[in-house]
């Protein structure tokens, strides 16, 4: 096993395990997790012994989103500010099968990463939320696309203008989740194991279909709402609803 950044990478068998493990932060996602998470992505796809990723994170959080002071310096002229855009293609683009195990909060990105994931699996008491509109952000990871796709538009405005927080029971009454389960983890290790043991041409070959009609709308979503977050992350805005999330207080947009 290697630890790159608190992202733990470790093949098992024809499985490729991505741990997002900064438990001390709640799995807070900087830049660098992001760049450890595309280079175990960009692994197993020219690895041919591996034939599905699985993607988790600690016991009691999947990851709480993005690390606010990372993101924030990075707005700023770091050359690592693609880095969260460069990871969703990479994703959303991955020929073999993803998938994810979720324990605790999924919050941000760490729900719409989920989305470009083939099986997922959660706890019961999982905690979904995208709080995009609540932080005087936009929604990103391609979530305006296929949210609205998968559950309609109330629903889908419920969750990313209203940002409300998602059980893993109703995530998986709404179809988000493939099972609300007692081990997520022992769940996705169990899909891995039968994928990995299946043809996997054929497996590549029935998800590229699947995707594949409306991939070139999707990368253009993608880039779409990073300009506009990026915008968003400049405006007074933001920076309120940031300053009120790290001095704990309620945000006044007045």
């Amino acid at each position: 096993m290697s630890k790159v950044e608190h992202v733990l990478q470790q093949q098992d068998g024809a499985v490729l395990v991505l741990q997002i493990n900064r438990p001390d932060k709640k799995n807070a996602l900087t830049l660098d997790m992001y760049q450890a998470l595309i280079d175990g992505l960009l692994f197993a796809t020219d690895e041919d012994s591996i034939r599905c990723v699985l993607i988790s994170g600690s016991n009691d959080c999947f990851t709480s989103g993005n690390d606010i002071l990372d993101f924030m310096a990075a707005a700023v002229g770091s050359n690592k500010a693609a880095l969260p855009l460069k990871f969703l293609q990479t994703i959303s683009t991955f020929s073999k099968p993803v998938i994810a195990a979720v324990a605790g909060d999924a919050v941000g990105i760490g729900t719409s990463m989920l989305l470009h994931c083939d099986l997922v699996y959660c706890t019961k008491d999982a905690r979904f939320q995208l709080p995009f509109a609540r932080l005087g952000l936009v929604p990103e990871g391609g979530t305006s696309l296929l949210l609205p796709q998968q559950l309609g538009h109330r629903l889908a405005f419920e969750l990313l203008v209203l940002g409300s927080r998602v059980s893993g029971v109703r995530a998986a009454e709404l179809g988000l989740v493939n099972g609300a389960v007692d081990s997520p983890l022992s769940e996705a290790k169990a899909a891995a194991a039968q994928l990995a043991d299946m043809a996997p041409q054929a497996v590549k070959l029935s998800k590229n279909m699947m995707k594949s009609h409306q991939q070139a709308t999707l990368q253009t979503v993608l880039v779409d709402e990073v300009e506009q977050f990026k915008e968003r992350l400049a405006s007074a805005e933001a920076k309120e609803a940031f300053s009120a999330f790290i001095e704990k207080r309620q945000p006044n947009f007045n």
